[in-house]
């Protein structure tokens, strides 16, 4: 009777419990992507924090490090950014510009910087107006040939009575072209040959 009972309540152990079925799980939620912020490069050389309102940060992007490199190397961080803290917005641009290239001008001369530069361009800008100069010189003198020409062809025209074919060929010829009336007598001076019996009185 024992034994019958030990292994009824066994049995009644042993026997799996009725349970309700489990609710379907939601899967998880992806995790949210994580902005990564480069630092500009100014805060990447300098090996610091770059804040969100980095005054450097506009001017001097991750990817142009060289930029910032070359003017740190002259003016110095913290003068930098004095200046530019010191300069409105709309201005701070041509201001790094400007440093920028003063600072790349130091590096190539040591010495004088913008100032060589500057010289070496007011020496050619010289050098072109003397050019200009002579030119326009050179110009107003072959005019002035063309219209003493004129004058002395029209002069000869009017003395003769019947004037020759071929000084009146030549003239039309060189009334309606003379620029390349120019260009084939060098400078201005005429050929005797290409003028004919025209030319025969004025030296008399």
């Amino acid at each position: 009777m024992d034994s019958l009972s030990e292994n009824t309540i066994k049995t009644s152990y042993s026997s799996p419990s009725t349970t309700s079925s489990p609710s379907p799980s939601t899967p998880p939620l992806p995790p949210a992507p994580t902005v990564v912020v480069s630092p500009c490069a100014a805060c990447k050389i300098l090996r610091r924090r770059c804040v969100e309102k980095c005054v450097l940060a506009p001017y001097f992007p991750p990817k142009e490090p060289l930029k910032f490199t070359t003017a740190h190397r002259v003016f110095g961080a913290s003068n930098i950014i004095k200046m530019l803290q010191e300069l409105p917005e709309t201005q701070r641009a041509d201001a790094v510009s400007s440093m920028v290239y003063e600072a790349n001008a130091r590096i190539r001369d040591p010495v004088y910087g913008c100032a060589g530069t500057i010289c070496q361009l007011h020496k050619q800008v010289n050098e072109l107006q003397t050019q200009l100069a002579k030119a326009q010189a050179e110009l107003f003198n072959m005019q002035c040939q063309q219209a003493n020409l004129v004058a002395l062809i029209c002069m000869e025209m009017a003395h003769s009575p019947q004037p020759s074919s071929s000084s009146q060929s030549f003239m039309d010829n060189f009334m309606n072209n003379p620029h390349n009336f120019q260009l084939n007598n060098a400078g201005g001076f005429l050929d005797e040959s290409s003028l004919g019996s025209t030319w025969e009185p004025l030296w008399t």
